[in-house]
């Protein structure tokens, strides 16, 4: 009776990845010590092709990555021999200086002004770059830079961060290829990369691109709803922090108290600095507002005294961007969010752990700081937070509009 061989780890783990990075009826299997793509198509018959890998532990990044490469080429409308000749660089090419255009652009991101790391890199630029010249250097050749960007994103889901990172880089090198390779200007990227992103279909479903802000007594109410354990009261100061302050998540590891050069007076100070299109933010002041409960008065929960004096001890919030995931995971044990979330639901919006920023901006202008003052202290452009921050709700509107016409 002929013996069963057992698939080991690393060869199950492979096939997972390349079902979940291509698509339903793509599959890999051993040939002759080597790699081969298979692909079912429905109403179609199967293909196939030889991958120049060795079908060992060792080669998983590297056939993980050619398969992905040629999922990426057959959507932008190549047969499956053609897009593995491509991907391993023997289809017909267009010489136009894209891939001399990719080296001098990662050399500038590696070497000078804002360097980042190749890790960086390799994650986040080099998956859409080398699939994006392996495209404009191939027989269809996407003929703007809206078209390139369409087929370059269209492998990961709408809406999803890794769209959104990889749209940027495909952006940044765009530019470069523009201003700094002298690229004929119809290859400069949108200014809007919004609708090449995408919105997930739930939240498109929903009528919304991210969550809705708080409103004061809708904070309050939660922060009433927590346990009263320490526990509860660690996370309940995260909350006010978030609240109060309008930070995101992930600036509450990054926060602190400095003095003010002019006046000497203690000041919150937030050294966090995000990476953007538009280059990299800096440290910044971060002013507080307050609250206001039911009966208009304005809560003052100490939290700039309580901060100095280490009486303020956050709950373990994980690494980096790991702290709105940890937030997100806390608020969903608990019954006032829950109750918050479908409250919110039933008038089609949208509760997140970024509502608190969100209401923290919609406070800002309810109260009279003007759009510029509100980017400054929240860490990002005024183009930013135009674009994407709430300015009113529909109450505010209206009685603004009253007092504009006199009727209060």
């Amino acid at each position: 009776m002929p013996r069963v061989r057992r698939a080991e780890s690393w060869e199950l783990a492979l096939r997972v990845g390349v079902r979940s990075s291509t698509t339903r009826g793509w599959t890999l299997r051993e040939q002759d010590g080597y790699a081969r793509l298979e692909v079912r198509a429905a109403d179609s018959p199967r293909q196939t092709t030889a991958l120049p890998f060795r079908w060992s532990q060792q080669e998983v990044g590297p056939i993980l990555a050619r398969v992905r490469n040629i999922y990426m080429l057959t959507l932008a409308g190549h047969g499956l021999d053609d897009a593995a000749s491509i991907a391993e660089g023997r289809g017909p090419q267009r010489q136009d200086g894209w891939t001399e255009a990719l080296q001098h652009f990662r050399q500038q991101k590696l070497d000078h002004g804002g360097a980042i790391r190749p890790i960086t890199w390799a994650k986040n630029y080099a998956p859409v770059l080398e699939l994006a010249v392996q495209l404009l250097e191939g027989p269809k050749s996407p003929p703007d830079s809206a078209s390139l960007l369409d087929a370059c994103l269209r492998g990961w889901a709408p809406g999803s961060r890794a769209r959104q990172i990889r749209a940027q880089s495909l952006a940044q090198f765009l530019r470069h290829c523009v201003e700094r390779e002298k690229f004929p200007d119809s290859w400069r990227p949108p200014l809007d990369l919004r609708p090449h992103i995408g919105v997930p279909a739930a939240e498109t479903a929903a009528g919304h691109r991210k969550g809705d802000p708080f409103s004061d007594l809708q904070v309050l109410q939660l922060l009433d709803s927590l346990p009263k354990d320490q526990p509860g009261r660690r996370w309940a100061d995260a909350l006010r922090l978030l609240a109060e302050l309008g930070l995101r998540p992930i600036e509450l590891q990054h926060l602190g108290v400095r003095s003010d050069p002019g006046s000497g007076q203690p000041l919150w100070w937030c050294t966090y600095r995000k990476r953007s299109g538009g280059g990299m933010t800096t440290p910044r002041w971060v002013h507080p507002l307050p609250l206001t409960d039911w009966d208009g008065r304005r809560q003052d929960w100490r939290l700039l005294e309580r901060w100095r004096a280490g009486a303020i001890e956050l709950p373990p919030l994980g690494n980096g961007p790991g702290a709105a995931d940890a937030i997100g995971t806390y608020l969903k044990r608990q019954q006032g969010w829950v109750e918050l979330r479908e409250n919110m639901a039933e008038k089609g919006e949208r509760a997140v752990p970024y509502s608190f920023r969100h209401g923290y901006s919609l406070r800002g202008h309810q109260l009279g700081v003007d759009a510029g003052s509100m980017a400054r202290s929240m860490g990002h452009s005024l183009e930013v937070h135009l674009r994407s921050y709430p300015w009113a709700s529909g109450s505010s509107t209206a009685a603004a509009f009253a007092r504009a016409l006199g009727d209060q």
